[in-house]
């Protein structure tokens, strides 16, 4: 589909397209008495389409096109606030609360979000498919489980998307956290142990059929200088950003140039940080996506999915 699976890109535009960067916004639109204002409604309600799918997903048998119903949204709810942190976090902001980039708990700091927000642009924008939901792998009491926070297949090429997502308020602290995440994720026991438990859980995953990239990366006999070869790393960084304060019209030319500077200074930035012993046979896709505000993004997302969940009561 030319607009993804989701419909996001007429909400989210790409405003850079490298291979090694990409980068996001939502804009303005008018009101009806001529101001402009950021378009809350139509991001949050485009995070809010996946959040079927990132529950349950292709692991399932699952496709977009049943995944709209009210029953599914509801039950999709339900599993998302099963997750301890989760159901933290959304007490908090529904109390008028929020939660800041130095809290201890990572998993309360972290919160879900972020792996929707991630979900939906590798659907639209990346072509992927996901393999697994993370939820999956959660178990009966609702813990969190260590692991990446997006697991999905390209087609295309035949190889295996492993994204990490952070969503802060100040994104030098997302960014240094994403270099944390893959110094303890990209290792040759870690992956194996990772890809165990994914090979178990994938229903469809058939090991008669031809071993495609993906499968090789899967496998625990595959070198890790092979592995790599066959795995891509999307590492989103969802952060606030006083652009979106200071200007009300996302195609100004001062707007263009200030929100392009700030994102060629994150992603110098981060591959400074970026110490992995292995960086140069790693495929990473930074992802960066300013948003007027982070707070106000997760308060409004907890509020639409409690009034989803509301609906089953």
């Amino acid at each position: 589909m030319e607009n993804g699976p989701f419909g996001s890109r007429c909400v989210i535009e790409e405003k850079i397209s490298e291979s090694t960067l990409r980068a996001y916004l939502v804009g303005f639109d008018l009101t009806d008495d001529g101001s402009s204002q950021y378009r809350w409604k139509e991001f949050v309600q485009r995070i809010v389409n996946v959040i079927h799918e990132f529950s349950y997903g292709h692991h399932e048998g699952t496709t977009t096109q049943n995944t709209q119903t009210l029953d599914k949204l509801v039950e999709a709810a339900n599993a998302i606030y099963k997750i301890e942190e989760f159901q933290k976090a959304k007490d908090i902001y529904l109390n008028n609360g929020h939660i800041d980039d130095d809290v201890a708990d990572k998993y309360l700091r972290r919160g879900e979000f972020g792996e929707l927000i991630l979900h939906l642009l590798l659907r639209d924008n990346f072509n992927t498919i996901p393999l697994l939901s993370k939820i999956y792998f959660k178990d009966s009491l609702g813990h969190t489980v260590h692991g990446f926070d997006g697991v999905h297949i390209q087609p295309d090429t035949e190889s295996l998307w492993l994204g990490e997502s952070k969503l802060y308020i100040d994104p030098k602290r997302g960014l240094a956290e994403l270099v944390k995440d893959i110094k303890e994720h990209i290792k040759l026991d870690y992956l194996n142990a990772e890809f165990s438990l994914i090979s178990k859980k994938v229903k469809h995953f058939d090991e008669n059929s031809e071993a495609k990239g993906w499968k090789k990366a899967l496998s625990s006999t595959t070198k890790l200088k092979d592995k790599l070869k066959e795995i891509n790393i999307p590492l989103l960084c969802t952060y606030s950003s006083e652009v979106f304060n200071k200007y009300d019209d996302e195609e100004l030319d001062e707007f263009i140039t200030e929100y392009e500077v700030q994102i060629r200074e994150l992603s110098d930035y981060f591959d400074k940080k970026n110490d992995h012993p292995l960086k140069s046979k790693i495929n990473i896709v930074l992802i960066l996506f300013p948003v007027k505000c982070k707070v106000e993004l997760v308060k409004r997302l907890h509020k639409k999915l409690s009034l989803i969940q509301a609906i089953g009561d």
